[in-house]
C-alpha cells in the first residue's frame, strides 16, 4: 500500500479491489487506509511548513534586533540624530539590513501564499479534497517535508557508510575479533575487541534491559550475484527469499536510488517483522537503513543498520530490537554460484521466552546468521531447480545430488544457473511437461508461504491459549476469507502447538515426510493406501521435494499436495488436500493461481543445545544419534464454515484440540518418545 500510495495517493476502485485481494483485506479497509494516510501527510506538511515559517520569523526578529542595536549605537540618545563620523558607512549598512529584512518578509509572504493554496479557507487538514492535480507538487513537498523521516539525507548516508565499513571488518577479520568455540564450533564475537576496534558508544548508551546478539556464517549459494543484490533491494523479492523468517516487510522510503542497473550506492529506509514458525516466540519489529555497495568487480556488500530517529512517532532507539551494522558480503565464484558471508548483529530488549525456546533464542541461534544463510541456500537452490529445463532424469528414490553436479560441470548450462532462460528438463512420474512442473512447484511455493504466514506470532494472527488433552499448550486463531480465491472462502480456524521430542530433527523430519509411514500419524489417512503420484525435486537433498499423494479408502479417494523443505537449521513439512480435477489441471501445466489450498503441517528445529559428538565415526546414522532433541510445531487449518459471518464455536475448538492431541500422541508412539 505504501508503494502504491507514492505512485497514486488516490487509487481508483479497481486498484483498491486488486490491493484488497493481494493483502486479504476488505476494500473499505484499503480505502480508509489511503484516506488516513493522506490526512497524516497533510498534517506533517502543515507542521513542517509552520516550522519553516517560525524559522523565518526568528530570522526576521534577529535582523530587526541587529538593526535596532546599530541604530542606537550611532545616534544621539536625546535627539536621535547620527553622531558618528562614519555616517555614510553606517547608513549603507543599515540600508543593506533593511533590504535583507524586506527580502525575508517577501519569502515569508510567499510561504503563506503556498499554504493558502494547499489549504484554502474553510478546509482542514482532515479534508479529503486532496486533488490529483497537485500530486506531483505534493509528492515533491512530501519528500522535502518528511526530511527523510526526521534525519537529513546526508546524515543517513553517512550512517550507512560507517555501517558499511564496520560490516566489511566484521565479515573479513578473524581472531581476536571472532573466536571459534571449541564446544560448539560456532564463531563468537569478542566484544571487548569489538569495542576497541570501533570505539562504540553502545556500551555507554545501552540500557540495562538490552542484550547483544552477534553471529557470523559463510556459505556457497547457487545464484547469480546481480540477481541476489537486486533481490535484497526489492522488498517483495527479499521477503520471498526468507518466508520462514520474515512475516512483514516494507520499504518506508527510498533515500537514494543508486547508480547504474545494479543501483550501486542505493539507500533504503525499511521495516521488517522477523518471526519464528511458532506463536510461542514473539516477533521482532525492526526499522533500519539498508545500503548496497559494489566493493570490486566481483564483490558486493549489503548492510543494514538502525538509526535512532526515523519519524516523529518512530524512534528506533527505544524499539525492542534494533540492528547494529549487519548484512552480508557477496563474492562471485563463477559457475553460477557465490560465496556469502553473513553477519547478524542485534541489540534486543530482554524479554521472557517460553521455556521450550529459551535455549535456542537466548543462544542467538533462532535469529542468527546460520538461520539466514541456511534459508538463503535452500531458497536459491529451489530457484535453480524451478527454472531448470535440461537436467537428466532423476532416479526413482528422489536423489537429485547428480543434478547440480551436472549443472556445475557442464559449461553450456553455466549461464542458465545465472538464470533467465534455462534449458534443463525433468521427467517426473505424473508430470510429463515442463509447464506442468513449473505450475506444481509454483502452487507448492504459494502453499508454503501461506503456511508460514498462518503459523507465526505475527500480528496477522490473534492467538488465544488453551490446553490440549495431553497437557500441551495450544494456540487458536480464526479469520475470515472474503475474496481470496487462493484459499477456501469462509471462516477458517488455525490451531498451533509446539512440543519438545527426544529425537533428532533429522529423524523426525524423515519420519514425517515418508509417505509409507503416513498412516502412523495422519488421522485423515488412517486405514487408507497412500501412493505417490508425482515427486518433483527442488533441491539436491532428497528432503527438498514436492509430492502429490493419493489416499485411497473404501469410501472415497483424496489427493494431497505436500511440500517438504530442509536445510542446516530448519525443516518443514507442509501439506493440503486438493481437488483432484483441479490438481490434474495444474499438473498438465495450467494456471494454479485460483487453486484453493488450506495448508497444515510441521516446523522442525533442533532444540538449541549444542555440543560436539560424543564419538567420532564415519557412519552418519551414529553421528545423528548423538544429536539433541527437536522442537516440533504442529499446525492445522480447518474451514469451519463456508459463511464468512459464522462464529467460532466451542465445538470447533474441541475438534481441533482432539486432532492435535491425537496426532501428537501418534507421533510420540511411533518414535518411542512418549515419556
Amino acid at each position: 500500500m505504501e508503494a502504491l500510495f507514492k505512485e497514486s495517493p488516490h487509487p481508483d476502485e479497481k486498484q483498491r479491489l486488486h490491493l484488497s485481494k493481494q493483502l486479504g483485506l476488505h476494500p473499505r479497509q484499503v480505502k480508509f487506509w489511503f484516506q488516513n494516510r493522506r490526512t497524516q501527510i497533510k498534517a506533517i506538511q502543515e507542521r513542517h511548513e509552520n516550522s519553516l515559517l517560525k524559522n523565518e520569523i526568528d530570522k526576521l526578529r534577529d535582523e530587526n534586533k541587529v538593526l535596532r542595536d546599530n541604530t542606537k549605537s550611532t545616534s544621539c540618545p536625546n535627539c536621535g540624530f547620527v553622531t558618528s563620523t562614519k555616517d555614510t558607512i553606517t547608513a549603507s549598512e543599515d540600508q543593506n539590513l533593511i533590504t535583507e529584512n524586506n527580502r525575508l518578509k517577501a519569502e515569508v509572504e510567499k510561504l503563506k501564499s503556498i499554504i493558502g493554496k494547499k489549504y484554502p479557507p474553510g478546509t482542514s487538514a482532515n479534508s479529503s479534497s486532496y486533488t490529483s492535480g497537485n500530486d506531483q507538487e505534493n509528492r515533491s513537498s512530501l519528500e522535502f517535508c518528511f526530511g527523510k523521516f526526521g534525519l537529513e539525507k546526508s546524515r543517513i548516508t553517512d550512517a550507512a557508510n560507517r555501517a558499511m565499513d564496520e560490516l566489511i571488518t566484521m565479515a573479513t577479520h578473524g581472531e581476536p575479533l571472532w573466536i571459534r568455540s571449541y564446544e560448539t564450533g560456532r564463531e563468537i564475537l569478542n566484544y571487548d575487541e569489538y569495542l576497541k576496534e570501533f570505539c562504540s558508544e553502545i556500551s555507554k548508551n545501552m540500557q540495562p534491559k538490552k542484550c547483544i546478539e552477534a553471529s557470523r556464517e559463510s556459505g556457497i549459494i547457487f545464484v547469480d550475484l546481480p540477481w541476489l543484490v537486486q533481490s535484497f533491494m526489492d522488498v517483495n523479492q527479499w521477503k520471498e527469499l526468507f518466508p520462514w523468517l520474515i512475516s512483514k516487510a516494507a520499504t518506508v522510503d527510498v533515500i537514494c536510488n543508486g547508480e547504474g542497473v545494479n543501483r550501486d550506492g542505493a539507500v533504503h529506509l525499511m521495516f521488517a517483522e522477523i518471526q519464528m514458525l511458532t506463536p510461542m516466540v514473539a516477533t521482532r519489529e525492526v526499522y533500519f537503513v539498508r545500503s548496497c555497495k559494489q566493493l570490486s568487480a566481483d564483490r558486493w556488500a549489503i548492510v543494514d543498520v538502525s538509526v535512532d530517529k526515523v519519524e516523529d512517532n518512530i524512534d528506533a532507539s527505544i524499539q525492542k530490537c534494533r540492528k547494529l551494522p549487519s548484512g552480508c558480503i557477496i563474492e562471485d565464484k563463477s559457475n553460477g554460484h557465490c560465496k556469502v558471508t553473513w553477519v547478524e548483529h542485534l541489540e534486543c530488549q530482554k524479554i521472557t521466552v517460553h521455556a521450550l525456546y529459551r535455549t535456542i533464542v537466548n543462544s542467538g541461534l533462532a535469529f542468527g546468521a546460520k538461520h539466514w544463510i541456511s534459508t538463503l541456500q535452500q531458497q536459491c537452490e529451489r530457484r535453480v531447480f524451478q527454472v531448470a529445463t535440461n537436467i537428466p532424469t532423476k532416479d526413482s528414490t528422489g536423489n537429485s545430488s547428480q543434478t547440480l553436479n551436472y549443472l556445475l560441470k557442464n559449461p553450456t548450462t553455466k549461464k542458465n544457473l545465472c538464470i533467465t532462460k534455462s534449458e534443463i528438463c525433468f521427467t517426473e512420474t505424473g508430470v510429463s511437461t515442463l509447464a506442468g512442473r513449473k505450475s506444481v512447484l509454483k502452487l507448492a511455493q504459494r502453499m508454503t508461504l501461506s503456511f508460514c504466514k498462518a503459523v507465526g506470532g505475527s500480528s496477522y494472527n490473534s492467538w488465544n491459549k488453551i490446553t490440549t488433552k495431553t497437557g500441551d499448550d495450544i494456540r487458536v486463531s480464526s479469520r475470515k476469507n472474503l475474496n481470496d480465491s487462493g484459499e477456501p472462502l469462509g471462516m477458517i480456524l488455525s490451531a498451533v502447538s509446539s512440543v519438545w521430542l527426544s529425537v533428532s530433527h533429522h529423524v523426525l523430519f524423515d519420519f514425517l515426510r515418508d509417505e509409507t509411514r503416513r498412516n502412523e500419524w495422519d488421522i485423515m489417512s488412517n486405514g487408507s493406501i497412500v501412493q505417490s503420484i508425482a515427486n518433483l525435486a527442488k533441491g539436491q537433498d532428497r528432503g527438498n521435494a514436492v509430492t502429490t499423494l493419493a489416499m485411497k479408502t473404501n469410501e472415497n479417494n483424496m489427493w494431497v499436495l505436500q511440500d517438504t523443505s530442509t536445510d542446516a537449521f530448519e525443516s518443514t513439512v507442509v501439506y493440503s488436500p486438493v481437488d483432484i480435477n483441479g490438481m490434474q489441471s495444474v499438473m498438465a501445466g495450467n494456471d494454479s493461481s485460483n487453486m484453493a489450498v488450506l495448508p497444515s503441517g510441521f516446523s522442525i528445529l533442533p532444540d538449541g543445545i549444542e555440543s560436539r559428538p560424543l564419538v567420532i565415526t564415519s557412519r552418519p546414522d551414529e553421528e545423528k544419534s548423538t544429536e539433541g532433541g527437536s522442537l516440533l510445531t504442529i499446525a492445522f487449518q480447518i474451514l469451519i464454515s463456508n459463511s464468512p459471518t459464522a462464529k467460532l464455536t466451542g465445538e470447533s475448538v474441541d475438534s481441533v484440540n482432539t486432532l492435535i492431541s491425537c496426532t501428537l500422541n501418534n507421533i510420540k508412539r511411533s518414535l518411542q518418545c512418549e515419556d
